[in-house]
C-alpha cells in the first residue's frame, strides 16, 4: 500500500490485525471498464461489483469466525442481504469513471472478511460513522471533487434497501478517498515530461480508516485530500468564490465601456470587483451601493488583480480594463477562475504527502525558486525555466551535493541539432568557441570547461533524476530582468547563484556566500549539502499568496488546460 505518512495511522484501526493477512489486490487505473449509465437518475456511470470468482474451496480467505468487533452487530439476515446484493452486481458511484475490477474485488473482499456486515448500520440503527460520512460527501465540491450517487440518509428498511444504500455509501467513500488522493487525471497523460505519481489511496485503506473513525469519519474521509498550506489556501478561495453572496453579480456580464486606467471611476467597478472575487464583504458593497456611497475607482488593486486575469487568459497583461477582458470575463459560470483553482488544487494532488519541512520549491510558470525552512519560505530566487519547446520536466527529488567550477557536458540533443550543424560547414568551430572533443566508449563527448563564458555559469546544483537536468548559474544574466523567463533547454538558472549555496549549505554550517565564492577556479569543487533537501519542481498557474492574495500566472505549457479538459472543466 502507498499511502505515504498514513501508515501509523492505519496502526490505530480495529482493522489492522485483519488487514494483515489478507492479500487484496493492486488497484490498476488502466483497468476500468465502460458500463451503462446509472439507474439511480444521476446520469454517471457507475461501476458494478462482480460476484465472487470460481475458485476451489481451498483457494478461497478462510475466515473461521468474524471479528469480536462485528459479532454483536451481525444480523444473519442482513448479513446476507449484503452479500446477495454483491452477488447480484449492484451499482457503485464514482461520478468520474467507472471502478476498474480489481477495486471491486477490494470493496468485496473487504466486505467478505466482516462476514458481509454492513459497514454504515449497527444494532438496528445507522452507525456513528454514516452521517458524518453523508455530510462530508454533501461536500466533495468544496474540494473539487464530483461523488454522486449516495444515499442522502440511512433511514430503517427492509434487510435489502438497508444493505443496497449501504452499498452505494461504500462505493461513495471509496470514489472519494481515491479521487481526493489523486486517480482522476494521470499526469503521464498530460506530459511525458511529468513525473509525478499521485499516491492514490487503496480501496481497503480507505474504508478500514473511515469506517472506524467514530464521529470523526467525515474529517478522516476529507484527510484524503492533501493537507498542504497551499492546497488549502486555494480550497478556502474555491469556498468564498462559490458562496452565495453576491452570486447574481458575479455571474452578470458587465458591460461595453471605455478602457479603464488606474485612478478612473466607471459603474462597472463593483462588476469587476465581483466577479475576480476580491476580497471585500459583499453585504457591505451591497449596503453601500443602496445608500449611494460605494467608491467606483479603479484602483491599482483592481488593476492587479486584472492583470493577473489577463496573464492566466492569454491577454496582454496590462491591467487595464479592455473590451476583450471584459469579454473574457463575462464568459458564463462555471467561470474560468473556478475551473483554474480546481485544476490547480488538483495538481497539489500529485506531489508527496510529506514534502519535507525544509525543502527546495521551484514554480515553473511564476518563474521563482523558494527555500523552505521549518515550513516556512526563507528566501527566493528568480529563476530561468525551459521554453515551450524543450520545458523543464515536473517532479520530486533530493539535491544533495553542488558543483562549483562545473564542465558542461553538452546533451546529445543540444550537439545534434545546434553544435553539429554548425561543425559540418566550419571544422574549426567547437574549437574556437573553446570546447573540449573526444570520444568515450565509442561515443562523441563535446564538453564545455570551467571558465567565465561556460554555459552552466560557475556552480550547480545536483539533485540526481531521470530527466538530467539540474539548477545552475548562468552567463547570461540578462535574461532574469525579463517577467516571462522561459529560456533554457530544460534545467533551471538560478539568479544569485552563491547566495541560493549559501542557503542550501546553511551559514550555521559555516558555510557563507563568500566562502563558496573562494572555490571558484579552475578545478571543479564538489561540496555536499549537510542534510540533503527535498526539490519539489512544481506547475501552478493559481496560487494564494503570503497576503492572503489568489495570484495568477500564464499557462506557459498549457499543462492547466490540459488538467481543465481532462477534469470536464473546458467549454
Amino acid at each position: 500500500m502507498r499511502i505515504q505518512g498514513r501508515g501509523l495511522r492505519f496502526s490505530r484501526a480495529l482493522w489492522f490485525a485483519v488487514l494483515i493477512p489478507l492479500s487484496i489486490p493492486a488497484v490498476s487505473a488502466e483497468e476500468g471498464l465502460s458500463l451503462p449509465p446509472s439507474q439511480d437518475g444521476s446520469g454517471n456511470p457507475l461501476a458494478i461489483i462482480p460476484s465472487a470468482p470460481q475458485e476451489p474451496a481451498s483457494a478461497a480467505p478462510q475466515i473461521s469466525s468474524p471479528p469480536a468487533a462485528f459479532e454483536q452487530n451481525s444480523l444473519p439476515s442482513l448479513n446476507a442481504a449484503v452479500k446477495s446484493l454483491l452477488e447480484e452486481r449492484p451499482a457503485l458511484a464514482d461520478a468520474n469513471r467507472p471502478f476498474s475490477r480489481r477495486e471491486r474485488e477490494a470493496i468485496a473482499s473487504f466486505y467478505a472478511m466482516r462476514d458481509f456486515a454492513p459497514l454504515w448500520w449497527r444494532d438496528g440503527r445507522p452507525a456513528p460513522e454514516a452521517e458524518p460520512v453523508i455530510k462530508r460527501l454533501k461536500r466533495a465540491a468544496d474540494d473539487g471533487l464530483s461523488v454522486h450517487g449516495f444515499p442522502q440518509a440511512l433511514p430503517p428498511g427492509s434487510d435489502e434497501e438497508i444493505a443496497a444504500a449501504d452499498i452505494a455509501l461504500t462505493g461513495a467513500v471509496v470514489a472519494y478517498g481515491r479521487q481526493a488522493s489523486g486517480s482522476r487525471v494521470d499526469p503521464h497523460m498530460i506530459s511525458r515530461l511529468i513525473g509525478a505519481e499521485p499516491e492514490v489511496a487503496d480501496p481497503a485503506v480507505i474504508l478500514a480508516l473511515v469506517s472506524s473513525a467514530g464521529e470523526a469519519a467525515g474529517e478522516e474521509l476529507r484527510r484524503f485530500n492533501p493537507q498542504h498550506k497551499g492546497y488549502e489556501a486555494l480550497r478556502r478561495r474555491l469556498i468564498q468564490l462559490r458562496a452565495g453572496r453576491g452570486t447574481a453579480r458575479r455571474d452578470a456580464a458587465i458591460p461595453a465601456g471605455p478602457v479603464l486606467r488606474p485612478g478612473m471611476k466607471d459603474p462597472r467597478v463593483p462588476l469587476i470587483r465581483a466577479r475576480l472575487s476580491i476580497d471585500e464583504d459583499q453585504d457591505a458593497v451591497f449596503l453601500e451601493e443602496r445608500n449611494g456611497a460605494k467608491d467606483l475607482v479603479y484602483d491599482e488593486r483592481i488593476a492587479a488583480a486584472v492583470a493577473d486575469f489577463q496573464r492566466a487568459n492569454g491577454l496582454p497583461a496590462s491591467g487595464n480594463f479592455t473590451a476583450r477582458t471584459a469579454a473574457a470575463l463575462s464568459n458564463p459560470a462555471p467561470s474560468h477562475l473556478e475551473a483554474e483553482i480546481i485544476a490547480n488544487m488538483e495538481r497539489w494532488r500529485w506531489l508527496p504527502r510529506d514534502m519535507g519541512q525544509s525543502r527546495i520549491e521551484v514554480n515553473i510558470p511564476d518563474y521563482e525558486a523558494v527555500v523552505v525552512e521549518n515550513g516556512e519560505a526563507a528566501e527566493r530566487f528568480r529563476v530561468v525555466v525551459g521554453k515551450e519547446q524543450t520545458p523543464t520536466p515536473v517532479f520530486s527529488e533530493t539535491m544533495k551535493f553542488l558543483i562549483v567550477n562545473p564542465y558542461w557536458n553538452v546533451p546529445p540533443s543540444i550537439l545534434r541539432k545546434e553544435l553539429l550543424p554548425k561543425a559540418a560547414s566550419d571544422p574549426r568551430y567547437l574549437y574556437r568557441l573553446g570546447y573540449e572533443v573526444f570520444t568515450r566508449g565509442g561515443r562523441l563527448v563535446v564538453r564545455q570547461p570551467p571558465g567565465e563564458r561556460n554555459a552552466l555559469g560557475r556552480i550547480k546544483f545536483m539533485f540526481p533524476n531521470d530527466y538530467s537536468v539540474y539548477m545552475h548559474d548562468t552567463p547570461m544574466r540578462k535574461l532574469f530582468a525579463e517577467s516571462k523567463r522561459a529560456f533554457s533547454h530544460g534545467c533551471v538558472r538560478v539568479d544569485d547563484p552563491f547566495r541560493f549555496a549559501e542557503t542550501v549549505l546553511g551559514r550555521a554550517n559555516g558555510w557563507s556566500e563568500q566562502r563558496v565564492r573562494k572555490l571558484i577556479g579552475g578545478k571543479e569543487r564538489y561540496v555536499y549539502l549537510p542534510k540533503p533537501l527535498p526539490v519539489h519542481i512544481e506547475y501552478f498557474t493559481a496560487y494564494v499568496d503570503e497576503q492572503g492574495e489568489l495570484q495568477l500566472r500564464e499557462d506557459v505549457y498549457g499543462y492547466s488546460r490540459k488538467v481543465r479538459a481532462a477534469l470536464g472543466l473546458e467549454g
